[in-house]
């Protein structure tokens, strides 16, 4: 959606906006935080309270005077959009395959050529190349490499940026034991448990498709009621 105007709406109103660029249009206060709206995974001048990962960087079209909305080489919509939100579609606008590099990109056109696997926003966000030659190197010591990182939604150059398990106390409370975990807002979490660490595999997943929390996100295993022991392990879904 972009070089649209109106009275009032200009570009997108009252709806929902996953994988959308959604720039240079006019008109109205299209971008208030509506509770109407939820615009996640979008490239967009501002960002809003209601969605999740979402850049504001200006998408480089190839030549949007032409009408060519292409991305160019160093458009940071590359490998920024969510996989989840494609389900049955193969290519994109053009005809060309919509997947490229293992994750989609924001608008209608997937750049068919990428260098790096990583979302090229968060490549330019820190400061990193986009030629891939950085993707695999563990930067900050941590032990996870810039890939890894970027899929747990962390700073791939601070080793305090870290996705852990917070302490979880013994318990025979009834309720069940409450799980916490450092997060990131909006990325989707797997929380698994074990009861056996010599069985193979020891875990399984009690529950999917968490929404990380910003800071702290938690979980109630409700059926964790009697002495244990209990292991957890939690994993975040890659986009």
């Amino acid at each position: 959606m972009t070089a649209n105007s109106a009275s009032y709406g200009g570009g997108v109103y009252d709806c929902t906006a996953d994988n959308c660029i959604l720039y240079y249009n006019t008109g109205g206060d299209w971008f208030n935080d509506d509770p109407r709206m939820t615009i996640n995974d979008c490239c967009m001048p501002q960002i809003v309270t209601n969605g999740f990962r979402n850049i504001t960087n200006a998408p480089l079209f190839a030549n949007a005077a032409a009408n060519d909305f292409h991305l160019q080489a160093n458009s940071p919509c590359i490998n920024s959009g969510q996989n989840l939100y494609i389900t049955s579609v193969s290519s994109d606008f053009g005809g060309n395959a919509r997947i490229v590099g293992g994750t989609v990109d924001i608008g209608a056109y997937e750049y068919q050529t990428p260098a790096s696997m990583i979302s090229y926003a968060y490549l330019q966000h820190y400061g990193l190349p986009a030629d891939g030659s950085v993707d695999y190197s563990d930067l900050d010591g941590t032990g996870f490499n810039v890939y890894q990182d970027w899929v747990a939604g962390l700073n791939p150059t601070n080793p305090a940026s870290i996705l852990a398990m917070e302490t979880v106390n013994a318990t025979n409370n009834t309720g069940g034991i409450t799980v916490s975990w450092h997060s990131v807002g909006g990325i989707p979490y797997n929380l698994q448990r074990a009861t056996n660490l010599t069985v193979y595999p020891p875990f399984t997943t009690i529950q999917s498709n968490i929404a990380g929390q910003p800071g702290t996100t938690s979980y109630q295993d409700v059926t964790a009621t009697n002495g244990g022991p209990y292991f957890y392990r939690v994993n975040v879904i890659a986009p």
